[in-house]
């Protein structure tokens, strides 16, 4: 089956014809043909009357298929989640889960993918994220569904260590207040600091920080920090939306390798940024609009910054290139002929 936007196979990957396997990058990328605001549940999705965004999706389209060609162009495989109407929110696939040890080279017999609990909207989109997944000769596994986990935008390698980020979980829901409208949206965050206890032995004995939200515009840790580089030892981060104690986890972590984003590009979401290492060089594919001097700070790490338009995504979903991307690390992949 092939769709139209993508023009890829169902299992995901490009080509039919194959002469060798080898290791390549691997990521999801949500087919965006339905993309739209069915559940409104973030801070960027309504209005502030609470009136849900309208999608233009010709533009999320068109921005969508720039982002693909960026990460096949640097040598990425792209797998398709299927569009499903209902489930508008898989253009998302960084909240599918994440892949135990993301940039290590192993055989299939030896990943793991663990699969995220999503918020009650998104829900249905578990079993989809799971097929593409296997499909690719991938195991999953799955964790108690009392625990609310979004997967790699909130548990992801940085340094040394994993960070797993975290915040109040709310019942989404309108609350009276002072002013104009006279009500306000509630959201909360997306994954349960209890949710350690399970995860931690997973990547052992790689330790695990844990760092509180505060801001929720940014939702998820990967919208508020951002590891980069060989190793993953830079880190951008957004002091503001970070609890004092986290900052301070993180200063002693990463010490002069910390890079603190200024406002202005922590609201474009700078720090959905995606990281890409291969042999010598590295990438860093980072939202459409954010300042040079941040991207010059990029560049002194020895790190190529590339930015691709797709606020369409931020500004109606509130998700931007690393929501867009979810990230398996290298897969054996058939190798493709030149026709």
């Amino acid at each position: 089956m092939r769709h139209p936007v993508s023009g890829l196979d169902e299992a995901g990957l490009e080509g039919d014809d194959v002469s060798d396997a080898k290791f390549r990058r691997c990521v999801l990328m949500g087919d965006p043909s339905h993309f739209s605001v069915q559940g409104g549940a973030n801070p960027h999705t309504r209005t502030r009357w609470g009136t849900r965004r309208s999608v233009n999706r010709d533009t999320a389209i068109a921005q969508w298929l720039r982002l693909k060609d960026t990460l096949t162009d640097l040598g990425v495989n792209v797998a398709v989640v299927p569009p499903i109407r209902e489930w508008p929110g898989s253009v998302y696939p960084a909240n599918a889960g994440f892949m135990r040890d993301v940039d290590v080279e192993e055989q299939p017999s030896e990943r793991l993918f663990t699969l995220a609990n999503l918020l009650p909207s998104r829900a249905g989109e578990k079993p989809h994220y799971q097929k593409i997944v296997e499909a690719l000769g991938l195991a999953t596994a799955e964790i108690d569904e009392s625990l609310r986990f979004e997967g790699e935008a909130d548990f992801f390698p940085a340094g040394d260590a994993y960070l797993l980020t975290h915040g109040k979980l709310e019942k989404q829901r309108f609350v009276p207040t002072w002013g104009l409208p006279p009500w306000k949206r509630v959201y909360g965050f997306r994954t349960d600091a209890d949710v350690e206890a399970v995860l931690a032995p997973r990547v052992a004995p790689r330790p695990v920080l844990r760092i509180e939200l505060t801001l929720e515009a940014h939702y998820h840790g990967d919208t508020a920090l951002c590891a980069f580089g060989p190793g993953r030892r830079f880190l951008l981060a957004y002091r503001e939306s970070i609890a004092p104690q986290g900052w301070r986890s993180l200063q002693e972590a990463f010490g002069d390798a910390l890079i603190p984003l200024s406002v202005p590009d922590a609201q474009r979401y700078a720090a959905n940024s995606f990281t890409l290492t291969h042999g010598s060089e590295s990438h860093l594919l980072m939202p459409g609009g954010v300042s040079d001097a941040l991207l010059g700070r990029v560049r002194e790490r020895g790190v190529t910054p590339l930015t691709v338009d797709v606020s369409e995504f931020l500004k109606k979903g509130g998700g931007s290139v690393k929501c867009m991307i979810g990230d398996l690390g290298p897969v054996v992949v058939p190798d493709r002929r030149e026709a």
